[in-house]
């Protein structure tokens, strides 16, 4: 006798999403930044920094105005997390680094990644040495990241550090001016973690999962993109992980929820509801498919559009509120004021909660005014200046 699958509406895909994700409910405070690395699993490292880096801006959606130092000490002090390949470059806590193991392993039987070493095995030596005399370096303190080329023109031993770190015998254990800090893994990882070797099948299974709890429920493409796994490493662990087959309104494909978060959906009564300004690698929205699918939302960066054909500009910040997305922000400052250069939201309704996120992200970077640039909807325009005012 077969069970029928658990039906879910579409808001309730919405909340358990956004619940799972620690942005419905009140958020855990006392552990802080490393709990919400923990309850994601893998937070986005990228360059841009417009009013903070994204590995900033997302605990930040999620806590508030948690001071900056305290989230790169959250991260980096006393071997807490490490940074790796999953969805992206990543910070990750530093329990998961069993997981990766079946990436390491896929990485050493290639035998390379983007780069080929000229002398693999001098090279690399030259490295272990290095971090094993010196302790934690950078590639420059190494002996310089660049040829002199293209931003890509490696050295070699920017690639040798590079390749130990894809393949494990080296760890970034955190960033300085934005450039990576390599350790030995011997060095940066706890003893019984290090020798923690799962075989790829164990691995798999972790990760999606982890994928699921952090999403609350999910497709395949959905659980393999989180760390960006094949569609049949999914196939071939889903059924092992503890995830419940689902079906949601509007989806039109099978899914998985995390039972603890169906529990939490079906015990919820009032909860709180965050208003925050979402980077666009913030793991809520950073499937642009999944996004549309949940909250009706096309976001898309356009960082590395052409400025003449951007929309909605270089790093347009999504408005969370009441568990919608009510329309987005290209933020930039100017001294101590934070510039709105181009705002779009979806009419009046939500011209105060867009006030109120614009000016807490103010008083988080240290600005005390707000300046609107542009807003292409006039009515929606006056009804923000008013708010901000």
């Amino acid at each position: 006798m077969t069970t029928a699958t658990l039906s879910l509406s579409a808001d309730e895909a919405r909340r358990i999403a956004l619940r799972a994700q620690g942005l419905l409910g009140a958020p855990d405070r006392r552990a802080g930044v490393r709990g919400v690395l923990r309850r994601l699993g893998a937070i986005q490292l990228d360059t841009i920094s417009v009013l903070a880096r994204s590995h900033e801006l997302v605990p930040y959606a999620r806590l508030g105005a948690v001071g900056r130092d305290a989230v790169e000490a959250a991260y980096w002090a006393d071997g807490h997390s490490f940074e790796y390949w999953s969805h992206a470059a990543c910070v990750l806590p530093v329990e998961e680094w069993p997981y990766f193991a079946f990436r390491r392993r896929a990485y050493r039987a290639k035998g390379h990644r983007w780069h080929r070493l000229e002398d693999s095995e001098r090279s690399c030596a030259a490295v272990r040495d290095r971090l094993k005399a010196d302790g934690p370096l950078t590639a420059t303190e190494l002996g310089g990241a660049k040829n002199g080329g293209e931003w890509y023109d490696w050295s070699e031993t920017k690639i040798a550090v590079e390749w130990l770190l894809d393949t494990g015998e080296v760890v970034c254990t955190r960033r300085r001016g934005w450039k990576r800090v390599y350790d030995l893994a011997e060095r940066a990882i706890p003893e019984e973690l290090l020798h923690d070797d799962p075989d790829d099948h164990e691995c798999l299974r972790r990760l999606v999962a982890q994928a699921g709890a952090a999403m609350g429920v999910a497709t395949r493409a959905d659980l393999a993109d989180y760390h960006r796994l094949k569609g049949e490493q999914v196939d071939a662990v889903v059924a092992e992980t503890g995830l419940v087959p689902v079906e949601v309104e509007g989806w039109g494909r099978p899914a998985w929820a995390d039972p603890a978060a169906l529990e939490a959906e079906s015990a919820a009564r009032r909860e709180r509801h965050r208003t925050t300004l979402l980077s666009p690698f913030d793991s809520l929205i950073w499937d642009r498919k999944r996004t549309e699918r949940i909250f009706g939302f096309t976001h898309r960066l356009e960082a590395y559009v052409p400025r003449a054909k951007r929309i909605h500009g270089y790093f347009a910040m999504p408005l969370l509120s009441g568990g919608r997305l009510l329309g987005r922000v290209d933020p930039a400052r100017e001294g101590r004021t934070l510039v709105a250069r181009q705002v779009s939201m979806a009419g009046r309704r939500a011209a105060e909660p867009m006030a109120r996120a614009l000016w807490e992200a103010a008083s988080w970077v240290g600005c005390d005014a707000v300046r609107v640039e542009r807003c292409d909807d006039p009515e929606a325009a006056a009804a923000l200046t008013a708010a901000l005012a």
